[in-house]
């Protein structure tokens, strides 16, 4: 913001282009009346309202672009985004009306959110108006750009448009590597607000689940220091199930109060509530979430309502039975093909006393296992294709629950070895302390210096194209020096696996299931692992902040505003907990290691069924949605309808204000 109260316009997106190369020779007659391509993009681009700049690189070429507010403004107005009005209602955004509509904590008109869409409408919206081809030259390569053909599409056709990425803004980030990534005074504390306007909806709300788990894990935490340091005397047999019951309560709690808080920060930043049709089923070949071709669509519908429901059902049903096969696919190859596998390393490691040995063979086991996961991985993701979904957000859910399946199998099923066949109790805290410390501490290292490895390598390759193309005219040394070039060199944030459909929020939110499975499943074996957790935790929020600070790309905003099928996932987990919980506490005080139908099993089976209790009952005692944020939503979606451009011009004229038992009376 500038001191006026203005919105100061900076560099937020960047076009990459390959190196004109002007050497060659065309064979074309009309060469010479053939429009440079960079010249026609340029000039087109300004006429959007976007600010230009190009720079040059030493093996590519850029163009950054900025776009004023009113350029932004016409966007969001044409893209016809809802926003929140000044008096509480969501509203089609309306330039002509623009002091009508609320704006971010920053001074902000829009979010990143929004003005990523914006630009994505202005420089993918360019189109050749004219009746006729218009032929175009960039370098040795001629084309025609035919009419009504977005210039964007044509030039990634053409193989000149490499990528189109956003830029990190300098002065904000800086400002969020003081107050964030490295600020190491408050532990959990984040700047949830400015992530929301730097990165978007979906990082933010990562962070904020991230923060909360963080600061309620220190309750599980100091239980668990408390068991493993205080002897309790001849009430230590009771010290593990009072344990276990209040590790099951926490968690049970801990979802459903940072459901409450999820629909708060929804509603402090001014997101609109939508009502979607579930999953994207392919009606007549669209999409019923999708808004490419709404009159077609309506038309068919009216023309045949009894096909249309027809055909509504044959692909609902169609598409369940297909993601019904595809599952099953999956779980025949987990049983198949990871089991054996898993069961034959945990029975190896069982029986081996060599360290050593034990080391070369987790060694060896990881690696294979890794490379197991990532092709069935990108099996799921084919699978997910053929699924009869079209909404990309279902289809990155449907993804993670099959990936996290073959996940849950790699990460547990040698600890379940270890706790329930072999009842090992001693081992059993062994893998889990190597899992926690080791593996975990391992992940944060790759993931942070895996990222600056590969700036490094490309960073040296542009160098050396760049020497082996001047051929020794070049004076001096030559290095990258554009700043645009240097985000353009780093790596995307993208996911492991699945790329297409998720970002790197699937490789953190992974990590986080698969630790609170470790600490939950176990808790009654080692309560001490809630205390590692912890420290992981406070490790991974800084590191993850300058992990997209610093290493990566800015990430494309995801308007996702909840964590979507990971709670899912984390809910089966809390069940899952109780079981193995229940069972470990059978082998705990069985010290024959005899299954019996003793009193001492029949209370653990009676706790079992008590805490499937207490879990779906606590669900139900606290609202997931807070009283202010129901009744907010509930006058938005009554009252919206009765609002019309008059009330727009009387909010932003500064007339009285009407409530809304006003306008509907």
């Amino acid at each position: 913001m500038s001191k006026n109260g203005e919105e100061k316009a900076v560099f937020e997106i960047a076009l990459v282009f390959t190196k004109n190369e002007e050497n060659g020779e065309s064979e074309d007659e009309d060469e010479g009346n053939r429009y440079e391509v960079m010249e026609i993009l340029v000039e087109e681009l300004k006429k959007t309202g976007l600010m230009v700049e190009e720079v040059p690189g030493l093996s590519h070429e850029f163009i950054k672009l900025a776009a004023p507010l009113e350029a932004l403004g016409k966007a969001a107005a044409e893209l016809q985004i809802r926003k929140r009005t000044n008096i509480g209602m969501d509203l089609a955004f309306d330039w002509e009306q623009v002091k009508a509509f609320a704006r971010q904590a920053d001074g902000s008109l829009f979010s990143w959110c929004e003005r990523h869409h914006c630009y994505h409408h202005l420089i993918y919206g360019i189109v050749n108006n004219s009746k006729v081809a218009v032929p175009l030259k960039y370098g040795c390569k001629n084309f025609y750009w035919e009419p009504w053909e977005p210039l964007l599409r044509k030039l990634e056709t053409e193989g000149i448009l490499k990528q189109v990425f956003p830029l990190h803004d300098e002065q904000k980030k800086k400002e969020m590597l003081r107050s964030w990534a490295l600020n190491f005074w408050d532990i959990t504390r984040q700047p949830i607000d400015d992530i929301y306007l730097y990165f978007g909806t979906k990082i933010a709300i990562y962070f904020a689940f991230l923060g909360m788990y963080t600061r309620w894990l220190l309750f599980p935490a100091a239980l668990g220091i408390v068991l493993h340091l205080v002897d309790f005397g001849s009430l230590q047999f009771l010290a593990l199930p009072v344990f276990f019951i209040s590790i099951i309560s926490w968690a049970v709690f801990f979802f459903q109060f940072w459901k409450r808080k999820n629909y708060a920060l929804i509603t402090r930043w001014n997101i609109s509530y939508t009502v979607g049709t579930g999953p994207g089923y392919k009606i007549f070949g669209m999409d019923l979430n999708s808004r490419k071709h709404p009159l077609e669509f309506t038309k068919k519908l009216e023309a045949d309502n009894v096909k249309g429901k027809a055909a509504y059902q044959r692909d609902e049903w169609l598409g369940r039975l297909k993601r019904i096969r595809n599952d099953t696919v999956i779980i025949l190859s987990i049983i198949c093909l990871q089991l054996p596998f898993e069961l034959a390393y945990a029975h190896l490691y069982e029986k081996i006393g060599s360290d050593i040995i034990k080391f070369g063979l987790t060694a060896v086991y990881l690696l294979l296992i890794q490379y197991f996961t990532r092709f069935g991985g990108k099996i799921s993701a084919d699978l997910i294709k053929n699924e009869n979904i079209d909404n990309e957000e279902y289809q990155a859910d449907s993804l993670i629950y099959k990936l996290f399946g073959l996940y849950f199998m790699q990460t547990y099923i040698g600890v379940f070895y270890h706790a329930l066949l072999h009842r090992n109790i001693m081992t059993l805290r062994k893998v889990l302390i190597q899992r926690l410390i080791v593996s975990e501490v391992f992940e944060n290292l790759l993931e942070n210096s895996l990222p600056y490895l590969k700036y490094s390598y490309k960073k040296f390759g542009a160098v050396r194209l760049k020497k082996k193309h001047d051929k020794g005219s070049s004076i001096g040394k030559v290095k990258v020096n554009s700043r645009v070039e240097k985000e353009y060199l780093k790596s995307a944030y993208s996911a492991s696996i699945g790329g297409e459909l998720e970002d790197g929020l699937f490789d953190d939110f992974l990590e986080l299931a698969l630790q609170f499975g470790m600490i939950m499943m176990f808790a009654s074996a080692f309560p001490l692992t809630f205390a590692f957790a912890v420290v992981n935790n406070i490790m991974e929020i800084r590191t993850d902040a300058l992990k997209l600070l610093v290493m990566h790309k800015r990430p494309v905003p995801r308007a996702a505003a909840t964590i979507g099928a990971w709670l899912n996932i984390f809910q089966f987990l809390i069940v899952m907990s109780i079981c193995t919980n229940c069972a470990l506490l059978v082998c705990l005080y069985d010290e024959e290691g005899k299954w019996k139908l003793e009193p001492g099993l029949a209370a653990i089976l009676v706790m079992e069924h008590i805490l499937l209790i207490i879990k779906f009952g606590f669900s139900r005692f606290v609202p997931e949605e807070p009283a202010w944020v129901r009744a907010s939503r509930v006058k938005n979606a009554t009252h919206t309808q009765d609002v019309s451009r008059e009330l727009l011009r009387t909010i932003s004229g500064g007339e009285k204000m009407l409530n809304p038992a006003e306008i509907t009376n």
